[in-house]
């Protein structure tokens, strides 16, 4: 099914009188209340400004996503609002947000409400498609340009779906020292390796990183408090700009591609108890998925 196929004409705004995100919202309600759909206001703004604190919902590239799951709505709504010069809200890529899609669902529904935002995404990602969203003037002219981008809704959640596409990563000549400083502002346990071709080679994490201040780490496990003439960590901070990844990085990694059912790599990550699969396309690292996503994105909303 097309992503436009969901959208209503009477539920999009392409004059956004707001100047933030909040009264953004606030407008976009106001839209399904003026079709005498009755809201739960408080609640709603509520959850959504819950779910705001959790994680900002401004995804880059000028758009945003504020979304609540709540049984207070016994189905989907979908309400875009355009702003043509741009909410005053900061935002990590620096492009003004333009356009806020806001959505509601049951709790019950996780599967196409994940799938919608994920096409949202998809839509927001290609370049050129703001200056077209803002280029247009009508409702039904907004429905079209999503229409002809080809963004459709799947019959099953995919890992494409949840993935991250913004994947950070470094390569085998890149230092230790890069490494723990991506970890750190990325706030990422771990960081795919790859080549200059973008090609998946292996993955390094925090605990290559504690290894390689620890190389004997088995003999001091039996006496932790054995007393060494060097501090590991400080000898290695004064390595740290000669050890490279090559020296450290591991080839022990899964892989699935973007149409791999959610539900099997949720079962495979459970088995093989990890963390993280990387998505590929004929090698080319195009994404990576994380099992908190899971539980984020799929399990919480």
């Amino acid at each position: 099914m097309k992503l436009a196929n969901l959208l209503m004409a009477r539920r999009i705004s392409m004059n956004l009188r707001a100047r933030t995100k909040e009264e953004a919202i606030d407008e976009l309600l106001e839209l399904i209340v003026a079709e005498g759909i009755s809201l739960d206001m408080d609640t709603i703004k509520e959850l959504i400004r819950e779910r705001e604190e959790v994680d900002n919902t401004s995804y880059g590239h000028g758009l945003a996503f504020p979304h609540a799951r709540t049984d207070a709505v016994n189905e989907m709504y979908i309400a875009i609002g355009i702003s043509k010069a741009g909410l005053e809200d900061k935002t990590a890529d620096g492009i003004p947000l333009h356009m806020i899609c806001l959505l509601l669902t049951p709790s019950t529904i996780a599967k196409l409400y994940l799938q919608t935002l994920a096409g949202l995404a998809a839509f927001g990602r290609v370049e050129g498609n703001l200056q077209r969203v803002l280029s247009v003037t009508a409702p039904a002219d907004l429905i079209k340009l999503i229409g002809d981008a080809g963004v459709t809704v799947d019959k099953e959640l995919m890992v494409k779906d949840v993935m991250r596409h913004n994947v950070v990563m470094v390569t085998p000549d890149d230092t230790l020292k890069e490494v723990a400083n991506r970890m750190f502002r990325h706030r990422l346990s771990a960081l795919a390796v790859v080549d200059n071709y973008s090609r998946l080679l292996g993955v390094i994490n925090d605990r290559d990183l504690i290894k390689a201040a620890l190389p004997d780490y088995k003999s001091l496990i039996s006496n932790l408090n054995y007393s060494i003439d060097v501090e590991p960590f400080e000898e290695l901070l004064k390595r740290e700009d000669k050890i490279k990844v090559a020296q450290l990085y591991s080839d022990d990694y899964e892989v699935v591609s973007p149409e791999t059912k959610i539900v099997g790599v949720a079962a495979l990550m459970i088995f093989k108890d990890i963390l993280r699969v990387f998505v590929t396309i004929d090698d080319k690292l195009v994404g990576v998925l994380l099992r908190k996503d899971i539980v984020n994105m799929v399990i919480r909303g």
